[in-house]
């Protein structure tokens, strides 16, 4: 009998907790906030603003006819599969690889459900200082920003000549 492998699937459990406190959120966005109308959080600062986005990052082609939906959706499955498939050859206890790959796997699957559902991600986090305004972005825009960060983050820290983190038999 083949011996078995401690591989770090078990992580996609993260990815189901960030998908699922991504679409409870916009769920109480889309029935509690009123659109485009600023709701101060911290006053100068932070609001909570709901708004739309059908396109990318910094609403990236959000005016190109609609066809970015499906080429947004099609890339965010593609990249969650190929992160999939990462998990599986990742050791379990090997944190810095599993931990980043599962925050971008359910923030990415969280957008999709967006596109697919309501045609545009619901976006309603707004930060700011004064008049200077950063995009309004969401759960799941914050689980791949900080899943993309501790793969770089973890990717330049890395021990040189440490093991690969992939499991083994």
């Amino acid at each position: 009998m083949a011996p078995v492998r401690s591989n770090a699937l078990p992580w996609l459990a993260l990815s189901a907790l960030v998908l699922a406190a991504d679409q409870a959120s916009k769920a109480w966005v889309l029935r509690s906030l009123p659109e485009y109308t600023p709701v101060p959080v911290i006053e100068g600062f932070w609001n909570w603003y709901r708004t739309y986005n059908t396109g990318a990052a910094f609403s990236l082609l959000a005016d190109a006819g609609g066809w970015q939906k499906w080429l947004f959706a099609g890339l965010a499955l593609t990249i969650s599969a190929l992160m999939t498939w990462m998990l599986a050859r990742t050791r379990r206890n090997d944190y810095r690889q599993a931990l980043p790959l599962a925050l971008i796997i359910g923030g990415a699957l969280g957008n999709v459900i967006d596109r697919f559902v309501h045609g545009h991600v619901v976006d309603f986090i707004q930060w700011h200082l004064g008049q200077h305004y950063w995009p309004a972005f969401n759960v799941a825009d914050s689980a791949v920003v900080a899943g993309a960060v501790g793969l770089a983050l973890f990717g330049l820290l890395g021990k040189p000549g440490s093991e690969s983190g992939h499991a083994r038999d």
